[in-house]
Formats: structure tokens, sequence, C-alpha cells
């Protein structure tokens, strides 16, 4: 028994390595067993750039077609499991046939690759950008090894960022006014604004702000939608009167929140909501929501 499992074991290890790993910054990525990873962070127009060694295990030699490295974005629908679209592909081939006796370095590297959409692993949906070694092999199947990277994308200031102001109410109950001092937000912005009071003739217990995350995948029937709330903010709580204002500022810097997706290659978005609610002495919610935009802005 011992034996067959030994036989379907590869016949060496591959090992990738980033030319500046140790340096470089890195992001904690969850993996599909539920562990973390630490893997190097990059972003769009970089080189990304290292070696691979490949080392056969002792007594064995590697019998090879070919070896090659594919630096790939890829976009996985977990209701699709299994089919990866991919919407970045470069490739380099790092040996011709041959046999690798000993241990051997491979030196690789892509220049200034585009890479226009951040890493995202959401409830349905995953995007990540990976390494791919494949050595190719007659009669029997490929070795193959996977690195995985992350890659975050920063955003200058919009030169147009409109306040939001909008006016909700029932008729002869409630009548409110809100603002919110702009419509996009960096990951670590602030959300200023208020609330009037031009009418109240419903008994309010509290009211609070939610941040909520909308991701959208697939398309036409095979659309899923999942709405997480990631934050619940209390504004008020008693009755108001007729003239009040109640001041709005949340801090977005403690919540997990993602810049803004919009239609990635036509299999998934993901959108941000600010909803805002009130709840009655009687418990019935009224509530009132507005998309804002999500941005990463350079840190200096």
């Amino acid at each position: 028994m011992n034996f067959l499992i030994g036989a379907f074991k590869p016949p060496c290890n591959i090992k990738i390595t980033f030319v500046d790993e140790r340096s470089r910054k890195k992001a904690t990525i969850k993996k599909e067993n539920g562990q973390t990873e630490l893997v190097p962070l990059f972003q769009s127009q970089e080189n990304i750039a290292g070696e691979i060694s490949i080392e056969p295990i002792q007594g064995k030699k590697v019998e090879h077609i070919g070896v090659k490295v594919e630096l790939l974005g890829q976009i996985e629908l977990y209701f699709d499991r299994g089919n990866f679209y991919d919407f970045t592909s470069l490739v380099r081939e790092l040996d011709v046939p041959g046999e690798i006796y000993d241990k051997k370095t491979y030196p690789f590297e892509f220049s200034t690759v585009e890479m226009p959409y951040e890493s995202y692993s959401g409830v349905n949906v995953r995007l990540r950008y990976i390494l791919k070694v494949t050595i190719s092999r007659n009669y029997v199947s490929n070795i193959v090894e996977y690195q995985d990277f992350w890659v975050r994308n920063y955003t200058p200031l919009p030169p147009i960022n409109n306040s939001i102001k909008m006016e909700v109410g029932i008729e002869d109950c409630l009548h409110i006014e809100f603002e919110y001092s702009k419509s996009k937000y960096h990951l670590k912005d602030v959300i200023i604004g208020k609330i009037y009071f031009l009418l109240v003739r419903i008994k309010i217990k509290n009211m609070e702000l939610e941040i909520r995350r909308r991701e959208s995948t697939g398309s036409g029937p095979n659309t899923y939608v999942e709405t997480e709330t990631l934050a619940k903010f209390e504004l008020m709580d008693g009755a108001p009167v007729r003239g009040e204002s109640i001041p709005i500022r949340l801090f977005l810097s403690p919540y997990e929140l993602t810049p803004t997706y919009r239609n990635i290659n036509n299999k998934f978005s993901v959108k941000y909501y600010l909803n805002l609610v009130l709840v009655d002495e009687e418990d019935r919610r009224y509530f009132k929501q507005q998309e804002i935009t999500i941005y990463r802005m350079l840190e200096t």
C-alpha cells in the first residue's frame, strides 16, 4: 500500500521565489482549507521576477518535453468551480526537452505587467493572480506548481466628488432630509453628513447607519446576489422633534472594505451602500439606501 502511495508522488520538488520576497510587503490571504498565508503584494505595471528551482528526489530523474512558467489572472465563480476565466495570460518558456538529474534553477521575469483588477476573495467569487510552473511530460501527467500573489491598485483623488442630498418620508407622517458630504470615499476615509427632521408624526425609537456590501456574480437567470452588513452605527436613541439635526461621523478604517468593483470582465460586481434605518416604537423599520463608491488611495 505504501508503495502505491509513493508511486503517485512527483519525482521532484518545485520552489518559486520572488526576487525581492524578503523586503516586499505581504498580504494575508485565506486558503480554501481555512488557513491563512502571507503572499507578496504587487500593483499593476510592476515587474514580476524571481527564480524557479526544480530538485529531483534523490535517486530519481525528471524526463520532460519542456518547462514553462505562466502568469495568470483568473476569476473563479464558486457555483462553477473548476472553471477559471483568464483575463491575463503570459508565458515564459524555461527549458527545452531533456532530463534533470540535479537541482536546476531558472530565472524568470515578466516586465511591467498589466494587472487591471485588484485581487478579491468574496462569498461567491475569487479574483486571483498566480504563477503556474508546468513540467510537461510524455505518457504521464504533467507536474504543476502554483504560487499566489496579491494585487492592490491605487486611485488618484477623484476630480469630481459630489455631495449626496435626498429627501425621504411617509406622507403626512415623516419627512426627513439627509446629506452626505461626498459620494466617493477612500478606504481610510470618514463619512460626514447630517440628518434633518422636517416632519415627525410617528414615534421613532432609534436610528442607525449601515454599510452594506452587495456582491453580484453571473448573469441572467444565473445571477447570484449576496448582501452583507459590514457595519452598524447608531446615530440616535430616542424620539427626534421637528427641526432637529443629527450629525453623522463614521470612520471607515475599522471595517474590512474593498474598493468598488464594477462589472469585472462581465463576471462580477461589488458595490457599497449606505443604508439609513429608522425604527419606531412598534419595531417597524423604515430605510433609505444610497450607493457610494469606495476606492484605494495611495498612502503617503
